[in-house]
């Protein structure tokens, strides 16, 4: 029986270095096939639909209901894509999923002791809302940038903008262009103004506590400030390029 200790010892120490040799590739293939798969299929959820979902059943809200329809970006209109970008992350277009400077900024920021701001471009929000969990740690922080890189590496900035544009929660339960816009206005993505386009981004900081539908004061001076950042951009061709 002693005998056989060193060999189960040895086996164990086998697997274990099989598991750490394999287990990062693992990962690496499938949050890659992930990222890959939704280049070209529409989700049919996010991470933060589901955890949405979730607190509704636990608070035992049975009357809750998620509104999600899909839309490609042919069926929204294009002053949605530019109002969110206006509004959210400027240099969208021109950067590789990361803004060093904003995140400078916001360090100093925050070390000042002034209320937190964030430095989210749209690409980490499309990983953060699509494929993870809301809440702040290291190890959520390390995902949404893992993610991030992969979507900018294997998306196109089209690619993003749309499924950003699907999948952002504009109202309690309300995801994407297609749902609010019913929902908010009473017609299709596609008939959006650039003026209810601009309220529709200006909720984005907030959504459950602004509303689209009957906007305060904030919601109207940032719909405001958005429209005048869509103009200085130069409009909807601001984000034109290959699909």
């Amino acid at each position: 029986m002693a005998g056989t200790r060193p060999v189960r010892r040895r086996g164990w120490r086998r697997g274990l270095r099989w598991l750490l040799l394999w287990l990062p590739l693992w990962f690496v293939a499938i949050t890659g096939g992930q990222v890959l798969l939704l280049r070209w299929l529409p989700p049919l959820g996010s991470a933060f639909m589901l955890d949405r979902q979730v607190e509704a059943w636990l608070a035992r809200d049975w009357d809750f209901r998620l509104a999600y329809q899909w839309r490609s970006r042919s069926r929204i209109s294009p002053q949605l894509p530019i109002a969110l970008v206006a509004a959210e992350d400027q240099l969208f277009p021109l950067h590789h999923g990361f803004d060093f400077k904003a995140i400078d900024k916001a360090l100093d920021h925050n070390k000042a002791g002034l209320r937190v701001r964030g430095a989210s471009t749209i690409s980490q929000q499309v990983a953060k809302n699509l494929f993870l969990w809301s809440g702040r740690s290291y190890l959520r922080k390390g995902m949404e940038a893992w993610y991030t890189v992969l979507i900018e590496a294997l998306w196109s900035k089209q690619r993003i903008i749309e499924v950003y544009a699907n999948i952002a929660e504009f109202g309690d339960g309300v995801y994407g262009a297609e749902a609010a816009s019913r929902h908010f206005f009473g017609k299709p993505a596609s008939a959006l103004s650039q003026s209810e386009s601009a309220r529709m981004a200006a909720v984005l900081p907030s959504p459950r506590r602004y509303s689209v539908s009957r906007p305060g004061p904030f919601v109207t001076r940032r719909a405001r400030w958005i429209e005048l950042q869509v103009r200085r951009l130069g409009g909807p061709g601001y984000l034109s390029g290959p699909p």
